[in-house]
């Protein structure tokens, strides 16, 4: 069977080899492009959600239903899409996405109820989960050709283009109304996508060579995972649903902690957040250098502990500084365990293997804001956050168990 979204190789020291690594290098740029992208807008359109929660009249519970509709599509399509992958190439399926989010992205804003802004969420989650796994899908393969771990810096362009979009959305949100702004928003969505989009879809056509032919009157046979590396590709992403379960735990509930138990003021309280984004994209731009000298199994082990020590610094500090500094050492922490857990579960087993481990990780992206209301409810709320310092301590202990599938 062909081999989709590979880039051609040559032997080494000839200008073949010159021409593969500038492809390869055109290639990096674009799936960055496409990485920073989808943080772009997805942080965009979070930045407006109070806007349009005023816009169509939803209650919290209206709206908090409403939003489901973003998890549910992007779980659904998250299944979906590595088979989609294995079909036309995971090139091609970005570049539809990278068609899609845009124009979603702009939905919400024309809604008027929180039934159609749960609907059209739907489509946003659709789009948004699709790009997530073909994006992962196309940097694994990568990954591969360039023999280097350089995954990380893929996840790394995802935070910053989030912090862009949050930092851009927040300028604006007094000055153009959310319909302005999603609608920008989509128009340079679009841009980048017919920028960058021809460069991958130039190199699935160039790889897609002739089928190997199949023996006569008998059909192509889809590729079969074996059972124990389906077993280690639901490791891998329940390493990665306890990490992201801290980063979702830090989004919705880092500042309320700020201000409800420390009384931090109302723009400490939100630099709460950001300072454990910004510490998060820091660790994975140097993620590769990471990856190289520790190897995949001691970085998994190192940044689960890390993270741990970290968020129980942050949950349980007595003073605002303090715990600031938790935050920033979880996100050091936690900053390369899902590109890690991701890129392995590709390696393993394919488009497949990054849908599954995509949509275990986002569940508990998911999982974690409301888990955390619930024990706050019954505990305290730096009680409740110490399960990010639980999680992240099981991450470090599968990542130790997954030793033998990991390289290094």
């Amino acid at each position: 069977m062909p081999q989709l979204n590979k880039l051609r190789t040559v032997s080494s020291g000839g200008s073949g080899a010159d021409t593969a690594s500038a492809s390869a290098i055109r290639l990096r740029a674009a799936l960055t492009a496409f990485f920073a992208l989808d943080g772009f807008l997805f942080a965009g359109w979070v930045v407006r959600i109070p806007a349009i929660k005023h816009q169509t009249g939803a209650s919290a519970s209206t709206l908090g239903l409403a939003l489901l509709g973003v998890s549910a599509g992007a779980v659904i399509t998250m299944v979906l899409t590595g088979r989609l992958c294995r079909r036309y190439g995971s090139h091609a399926v970005v570049v539809v996405c990278g068609v899609l989010l845009p124009l979603t992205i702009a939905l919400p804003a024309q809604t008027r109820s929180a039934l159609s802004l749960g609907l059209v969420l739907l489509l946003f989650g659709a789009a948004y989960g699709g790009m997530n796994v073909a994006a992962n899908s196309a940097a694994v393969e990568l990954v591969t050709t360039l023999r280097r771990p350089v995954m990380p810096s893929f996840h790394a362009a995802f935070s910053l283009g989030g912090m862009a979009g949050a930092g851009l959305g927040g300028l604006v949100a007094s000055r153009l109304s959310p319909g302005t702004h999603l609608f920008a928003l989509a128009a340079v969505g679009l841009a980048v996508t017919a920028a960058v989009g021809p460069l991958l879809l130039r190199h699935a056509a160039a790889a897609t060579g002739p089928a190997a032919p199949e023996p006569s009157g008998t059909a192509p046979q889809p590729r079969r995972i074996p059972p124990h590396v389906r077993r280690i590709v639901v490791l891998f992403g329940v390493i990665a649903l306890c990490t992201a379960y801290g980063e979702g735990a830090l989004a919705e509930w880092g500042a309320l902690h700020l201000s409800q138990d420390l009384h931090a003021g109302a723009g400490v309280a939100a630099a709460g957040y950001s300072v454990f984004a910004l510490a998060m994209a820091i660790g994975r731009l140097s993620g590769t250098a990471l990856l190289e000298r520790l190897g995949q199994t001691r970085t998994l082990v190192a940044g689960g502990a890390i993270a741990s020590a970290g968020m129980l610094l942050g949950a349980l500090a007595p003073t605002v500084p303090l715990a600031l500094a938790g935050f920033a050492v979880t996100g050091l922490g936690l900053a390369n365990i899902f590109p890690v857990a991701v890129g392995r579960a590709g390696e393993l087993a394919g488009p497949g293997g990054v849908a599954a481990a995509s949509t275990l990780g986002y569940g508990g992206m998911l999982l974690g804001p409301p888990v955390i209301g619930f024990l706050a409810d019954g505990l305290t709320l730096p009680l409740a956050l110490t399960t990010v310092t639980l999680l992240a301590a099981v991450s470090a202990v599968l990542g130790w168990g997954a030793r033998n599938a990991a390289h290094g």
